[in-house]
């Protein structure tokens, strides 16, 4: 069972910080689609949370079509995929022509893979023709979108677009053929403003973090750690999980790259520097530069891909590349 750390005297409410946390074990895949997650008691006994503080965190899971309720059964992660089909409900003439197709294919002795062979090579091919791909994120922390962007465009090295979620739907008006891809942190949003226009919405989930989070938890105490990432969510949520695995045991530090002001005295500080593969390189020009400045080099580490690569391999699939 994962650990949840609560800490009382944070800023963050106790209940945003179990919701961050839960949300987070669902999107790194460390709870499953399926996986059942532990009842509000054992939750409770772990965190030293009420119940019905618990249920409100679950209830807003739920709501935001992370989780799903069964009843006598349990909370399970939802696979997100039920949310991925609703054409195939809204037109029931098309889904019976589906089944009708595949029958008669069947029927001249192909199986089923190579009938999915074939739907998935004239797919891709129209997609190339003419799908544009934009990634969707907040206003408030494009920082996240431009990872997402960085990311795709070196494994899919094709033209993506980043556009803020308030204006997404002014900008699909003017895209009839569109694929709009987002962390699956934003699915429900993105998904209500995507689908009623038949617009296509994957999702993709995060790296899972473990290399660094095993960095830190061996990191001797008192030391201080700087995290430096474009995105303000990452950086809110990064600096919750050191606080989780080691408490007040490390001094954390957090900066966007673009506060030139906070990173420099962030450089001057830390004895280690975690850094997100777009911001890294910004934060070694940084450190050479103040070099002259510094009481002791910091040790820089460049997180993995933002992207877990099986989501890169499935949305490679998806656009036909």
């Amino acid at each position: 069972m994962l650990q949840f750390r609560i800490q009382p005297d944070s800023d963050i409410s106790p209940s945003v910080q179990l919701f961050n946390q839960l949300r987070f074990a669902i999107a790194t895949r460390q709870y499953p689609p399926g996986h059942r997650l532990p009842s509000t008691r054992q939750l409770g006994s772990l965190t030293g949370l009420h119940r019905n503080t618990i249920s409100k965190v679950y209830k807003q899971l739920e709501d935001d079509g992370l989780v799903e309720s069964l009843i006598g059964s349990g909370i399970y992660v939802k696979p997100q995929g039920k949310n991925l089909s609703p054409i195939l409900q809204e037109y029931p003439a098309a889904n019976e022509l589906i089944q009708k197709t595949l029958d008669s294919l069947i029927k001249q002795n192909l199986s089923l893979s190579q009938i999915r062979e074939l739907f998935l090579a004239e797919i891709d091919w129209r997609i190339r023709c003419g799908v544009k791909v934009f990634v969707a994120a907040p206003q408030s922390d494009l920082g996240v979108g431009e990872l997402i962007l960085e990311n795709l465009e070196h494994f899919l090295a094709i033209p993506l677009e980043l556009v803020p979620i308030e204006e997404l739907e002014d900008i699909l008006q003017k895209n009839i053929s569109a694929t709009v891809v987002t962390n699956r942190y934003f699915i429900p949003e993105v998904e209500t403003i995507a689908l009623t226009k038949n617009i296509r919405v994957i999702p993709i989930d995060i790296y899972n973090f473990q290399a660094e989070l095993t960095i830190i938890k061996n990191l001797p105490n008192d030391k201080r750690l700087g995290i430096v990432s474009l995105s303000t969510g990452i950086l809110r949520t990064a600096e919750m999980l050191v606080h989780s695995l080691r408490g007040d045991e490390l001094l954390v530090m957090t900066a966007q790259t673009s506060d030139r002001s906070r990173l420099h005295s962030l450089v001057r500080s830390a004895h280690m520097i975690i850094a997100d593969p777009v911001s890294y390189p910004l934060v070694k020009n940084t450190i050479s530069a103040l070099r002259e400045h510094l009481i002791w080099m910091p040790e820089l580490i460049s997180s993995k891909n933002y992207i877990d690569q099986i989501s890169i391999d499935l949305l490679k699939r998806e656009l036909g590349l």
